[in-house]
């Protein structure tokens, strides 16, 4: 199995999923940013369900053999960053999610399915 950024990005959506994570979105910024190919931006509607999403995404990464660089603010469990080199992942609790709006900060990104192809 060839393991491709997108494919790590299209795992981590499953793996949020799979807690029940809301409006999921994957960003390609591989054309607005070096920081990373792809933002996953999701929420959860408490700090349980975001530590929860958190660490689906985690175990599902080390799993397929994935390195995970680092984690951010998953003890409030109110905005999470996930550190996974290309992609970037922020799981974010409802209420910070509607405040930071990265969607539109990032509004020139491409929005990618994360559905199998």
């Amino acid at each position: 199995m060839v393991k491709t950024v997108e494919d790590l990005a299209r795992l981590v959506a499953k793996a949020a999923e799979d807690k029940k994570a809301e409006n999921l979105v994957i960003m390609d910024i591989s054309k607005q940013s070096i920081i990373a190919d792809y933002f996953m931006i999701c929420h959860g509607n408490n700090e349980r369900q975001v530590q929860a999403i958190v660490n689906e995404i985690r175990n599902q990464a080390h799993k397929h053999g994935y390195n995970v660089r680092g984690i951010e603010g998953a003890e409030e469990g109110r905005w999470v960053l996930v550190d996974l080199e290309d992609v970037v992942v922020h799981v974010f609790h409802r209420e910070e999610r509607e405040f930071y709006n990265l969607e539109r900060l990032w509004a020139d990104a491409k929005i990618v399915s994360f559905q199998e192809q």
